[in-house]
Order: structure tokens, then sequence, then C-alpha cells
């Protein structure tokens, strides 16, 4: 099994080794970049399974970096960035990065979110059939089971969910989802991702008031967690 290569886009010297250190622990082969324009050379040019990008860059802002990258490559990306605010991690996400990291952030959080990252393309790549908890989805039948029994899901209840474990481990900004689940008439009505999501955990969740796999990131969007199975 070939060693996944992980480019590291940080204009901190000190903070961009701290991260490579903390990714080669992993046994990950960890180039660096120290700006946008030799971001986008290393990840041209090596082809990696991840990309982590800080936002703050000396020649561009690292959503511009999001947006040109996604024309190409759907690459998992993951942000690590001292900007906390919603908006710029909607902004982040919906243009297309993964995952959100503020700093200060510790390094077992950014390996586990690494290795959610990776895991997420192996599991999903070519996979119809996907399995968490008591359920089972077969994404080519359209049919969705709990213990083995047909389990009862609206056509819009199935879009939400079909596209939420497309994307595990990965955050979905509301917008995302309205966009891709209701279409784009829809791009303001966020009340609709909130009434379908309480519906569809009451259905798939043991615990509806304590999700394990249809996660609530508080005033973002949502996250299907896969796990490690």
């Amino acid at each position: 099994m070939s060693v996944p290569i992980i480019i590291v886009i940080e204009d901190e010297p000190k903070i961009r080794r701290f991260i490579k250190m903390t990714l080669e622990m992993e046994g990950y082969q960890v180039h660096e970049a120290n700006s946008m324009q030799r971001g986008l050379i290393e990840t041209g040019t090596r082809q990696p399974e991840l990309i982590v990008l800080d936002l703050g860059l000396p020649d561009g802002d690292g959503v511009d970096f999001i947006r040109d990258v996604r024309t190409w490559s759907s690459i998992p990306i993951i942000v690590l960035s001292a900007r906390t605010t919603e908006i710029d991690k909607v902004e982040a996400l919906d243009a297309g990065a993964d995952d959100y990291l503020t700093k200060p952030f510790g390094s077992a959080e950014l390996q586990a979110r690494v290795r959610a990252q990776l895991r997420r393309n192996s599991h999903i790549d070519g996979i119809t059939v996907i399995e968490f908890g008591k359920i089972r989805v077969d994404l080519g039948r359209r049919i969705v089971e709990h213990t083995g029994e047909p389990l009862h899901l609206t056509p819009t209840e199935y879009r939400l969910l079909s596209y939420l474990i497309s994307h595990p481990d990965s955050v979905l900004t509301h917008s995302q989802l309205l966009k891709n689940v209701w279409g784009p008439s829809h791009a303001n009505d966020s009340h609709y991702v909130r009434v379908y999501m309480r519906s569809l955990r009451k259905k798939i969740e043991e615990d509806p008031s304590q999700p394990k796999y249809l996660i609530t990131e508080t005033g973002v969007g949502y996250r299907f967690v896969l796990g490690t199975a």
C-alpha cells in the first residue's frame, strides 16, 4: 500500500513544522508550501491524497485557493485558520473545503481529522452500500434498512441522507445541502434542513437527542460521521 501524500500550505514556519512533524508521526509523506502559488504547484505536481491549508497566505486568500483547486480536483481539503467566525467557516466550506479546524489546535485532533478524510475516500469511492449502526443504505438500489427490515424514508429524506453519507466526515453547510437536495431556488430556506434533519434523526438514530451519525455543526451545517468500521 502506498503512503498517502499530504501537502501542508502554511506561511508560519513554526506552525508548518509542527503540522509536518504531527503528520509524519502517523506515517504520511508530507510536503510543504509557504504560499498559495507554491501550494498550487505542489498540489498539481505531486497529486496528494489530502491538503492541509491555512487561509491567511502572503500572496492570496486560502478561499481562492480552494475555489481554484475545486475546478479540477475533489481532493480533501482541511482548513486550519485563526479565523473563528461562522461566516469565515461557511465561506471556506461553501468554496469546497471538507473540514475546518481553528487555531490553536492539538496534534491528536489534527491527526483524527486527517484520518477521517482519508478514510472517507477509501470507504466511498466505488462503494454503493454503506452500513453504520443498525442502518444499511444501498445507494444503487435506493433501499434503506434498519436491522434488516425496510425503513421508509420520504424522497426528500432519502436525498438528504444519501448526500450526507456520500460526503462522510465532511462538514456540509446549510447552503450546500439546500442546493444539492432541494435545488438552487431554495437557497435561503435553511429551516427546511432543520425540519428534515430532525425527522431523519428520529428514523436513523437510536437516541435522536444524542445523535451519533448526523451531527450538528452549530451555525454552519451538518456532518455525517461514518465511524471507524
